[in-house]
């Protein structure tokens, strides 16, 4: 008797592993990771406050980065990759300029600072959160120096980038990351949710 239910529980053990296995190979991938390296153009762009930016500069920091390309009347991609912004930023508690969150318009024709500042306001964005516009000229610049470019807003494609100021390389995320996926990329980057310094990129009037 002993021996028949040890091979029964044998079995019933494989097939288990088994049935892992196969659901795990089945699951969709839910997005693509990939290790790049860009070489950032010297554009300046405007942020939500009308500001001046220096793009290059912005984003050549001793802080971590992140950058998104969203639009103002976005309601499909942009509402998930903004609410990933968001709740990193509850994460950070207090100091929220510790990480530096770069969203850039695809559509600068209609999202003046004015509704970049509406956008951030939707969700609570804290100040180390930038919506930037600018030039079609530039904005067109800017998204071949991430290999993202689109050519309108229904090509729009769900695409972050987290920069890691050790070695200057970018994770380039591809999909719709739930907000535990994309605050296990952040760790992944190397990063902790704990307080920490910006400086600001802001070029004069």
């Amino acid at each position: 008797m002993i021996i028949p239910l040890i091979r029964a529980l044998v079995l019933l053990a494989v097939a288990t592993l088994v049935f892992a296995v196969v659901a795990a190979a089945a699951e969709p991938e839910r997005y693509k990771r990939s290790v790049e390296q860009y070489t950032m153009p010297d554009v300046v762009l405007i942020n939500q406050d009308g500001e001046k930016v220096r793009f290059k500069k912005l984003l050549e920091s001793e802080q971590p980065v992140v950058v998104d390309f969203i639009y103002g009347t976005c309601t499909t991609i942009c509402p998930i990759l903004s609410a990933g912004y968001a709740n990193l930023q509850r994460k950070l508690g207090t100091d929220t300029t510790k990480v530096r969150l770069v969203s850039i318009t695809i559509d600068p024709e209609y999202d003046t600072p004015a509704i970049l500042k509406e956008y951030l306001a939707r969700y609570q964005a804290k100040p180390g959160w930038d919506f930037l516009t600018g030039s079609r000229r530039d904005i067109d610049r800017v998204m071949n120096a991430f290999d993202a470019y689109f050519r309108d807003k229904m090509d729009h494609k769900p695409l972050t980038f987290i920069r890691s100021p050790k070695d200057g390389k970018w994770i380039r995320l591809y999909g719709l990351l739930s907000g535990i996926d994309f605050l296990d990329e952040y760790k992944k980057a190397g990063f902790t949710v704990t307080p920490g310094l910006s400086t600001k990129a802001a070029v004069p009037n």
